[in-house]
């Protein structure tokens, strides 16, 4: 009798130790799950951080040259400018940082992204200084070599400074500059700047033979200057860039247009020859 108390005694005792690893199990599943809950409310709120307005910026002279961040140009070292066009896009840090790495390790070479083997130039009509009616492509680009700038009559601040850096490059260059070589200034004011105006005001820099000034319809100029990636919403906030072209070589580039003419003449000569150096680009394009 007493073994069978005994036994009935153990077995009892096995079933609330059954029960009891039971109910410790099932607390320890539902804080594991209530943890997990906790944790991917913590995660969410910090994904959503990682996803932010991100500004854009580019280089005036080097549209290629994008940053999410303020800086410098490291071709040409202008400052950026916040594009018109702001995306919403998620980023997270690691991206922005190899953003950041691509702009500050850009180099620049014959191959890199500001020297085009091709330049789609549409082929408009424009008035040149004396009134001449001219397709843009095909009397003043093709087959050429030439040296574009971008200016406005009434303009105060670089336009003079860029058309007397033409006008010393023009001298440099002797009887090469309009034979070998061709200067075209492109009024981004063809609302103001009629012929009479363009050519009074080359006259200033004593503009010769092979300098045309450019005007015409505000709607064919707009598409040419959209095409040459000189567009802007005001005209005082255009860029000192000069475009350098040999359109026989399919060789393109960008460059400041402020800079020494001694290190233009060199750029200029490179192109035409079909070649850009890359030493002489870099301190060329230093303001």
């Amino acid at each position: 009798m007493n073994e069978m108390n005994k036994q009935l005694a153990l077995a009892r005792f096995c079933k609330s130790f059954v029960l009891t690893v039971m109910i410790l199990a099932g607390i320890e599943v539902q804080a594991h799950a209530f943890a997990g809950a906790a944790g991917r409310e913590q995660s969410s709120p910090q994904k959503k951080s990682a996803t932010k307005q991100v500004k854009s910026y580019s280089c005036p002279m080097h549209p290629e040259v994008k940053s999410t961040k303020r800086g410098k140009c490291p071709k040409c070292k202008m400052d950026l400018r916040l594009d018109p066009a702001v995306t919403s896009t998620a980023v997270t840090g690691k991206q922005n940082l190899i953003a950041g790495n691509a702009i500050a390790e850009a180099n620049i070479s014959s191959n890199a992204p500001g020297y085009a083997t091709k330049m789609v130039i549409p082929d408009v009509e424009v008035l040149d200084q004396n009134g001449n009616a001219l397709h843009f492509y095909s009397d003043l680009i093709k087959g050429k070599t030439v040296a574009i700038n971008f200016i406005f009559t009434n303009c105060t601040t670089i336009c003079p400074p860029l058309a007397a850096t033409f006008a010393r490059v023009q001298k440099d260059l002797g009887d090469k500059a309009g034979r070998d070589v061709h200067f075209i200034s492109i009024s981004i004011d063809p609302l103001t700047d009629t012929p009479e105006r363009l050519k009074a005001w080359g006259a200033k820099f004593k503009a010769g033979d092979g300098w045309t000034f450019v005007t015409g319809d505000k709607q064919e100029i707009d598409k040419l200057l959209n095409a040459l990636g000189a567009s802007v919403s005001r005209r005082e906030d255009h860029s000192p860039t000069v475009i350098v072209g040999n359109d026989l070589k399919g060789v393109w580039t960008r460059t400041y247009g402020l800079a020494r003419s001694v290190q233009l003449v060199g750029l200029i000569m490179d192109v035409s020859e079909g070649k850009v150096d890359e030493s002489l680009t870099k301190e060329t394009a230093k303001p």
